[in-house]
């Protein structure tokens, strides 16, 4: 990556954390969807699914999974994943590195071909794993029990925030490499 690529990246990153400071963190009391509670709450939706925040997500992400050889497709749990890995799918194109996208369901579906991975073809490849955020690593880890019953080799797990609350030691555990955008630090918030 040259010079300019790497202060482009880091100037996209910059632009990112203020968005999330001043639009996608929310103070209260909060119930994770991991059941712990929490005095904030990190709503990434709000930027993934904003014009002005994903065009620099894919190229964050895609950063992020480049050194990774042989990765195919990105994806995870419906419905945070959604959009990074289509912002990630986006600016693979435009990087002339390709990456297809997959959506993960919670549940096979119960008609048509019952699948439960829609999108690329995952079986035999390497994948990586993506989420908005993440405190326990459980909603990746259930993407990567899915797409290993499918025949994919999950190799990281990529998230843009790191509550750093325990979702890399779960991660890692399962043999997974974790890869992080940005941190509590980076946002001036502390862990819970």
């Amino acid at each position: 990556m040259t010079v300019a690529a790497t202060a482009e990246l880091e100037a996209d990153r910059q632009a990112l954390i203020r968005l999330i400071q001043d639009e996608a963190v929310f103070h209260g009391d909060f119930t994770l969807s991991s059941g712990k509670k929490a005095t904030y709450y990190v709503d990434m939706r709000r930027l993934t699914l904003d014009h002005r925040a994903a065009p620099a997500i894919g190229r964050i992400m895609l950063d992020l999974v480049a050194g990774i050889d042989d990765v195919v497709a990105v994806g995870g749990l419906t419905l945070g994943a959604d959009p990074i890995a289509n912002a990630v799918l986006h600016e693979s194109v435009r990087a002339g590195t390709p990456l297809d996208a997959f959506v993960v369901r919670k549940e096979p579906k119960d008609h048509g071909r019952g699948r439960q991975i829609e999108g690329a073809d995952v079986a035999g490849k390497r994948v990586v794993v993506v989420e908005d955020t993440s405190t326990t690593g459980q909603s990746a880890l259930k993407a990567v029990e899915a797409l290993r019953r499918e025949g994919a080799e999950p190799v990281a797990v990529a998230v843009i925030v790191d509550r750093k609350t325990g979702a890399q030691a779960a991660v890692e555990a399962a043999g997974l490499q974790w890869l992080a955008a940005i941190d509590l630090d980076d946002l001036g918030l502390q862990p819970q």
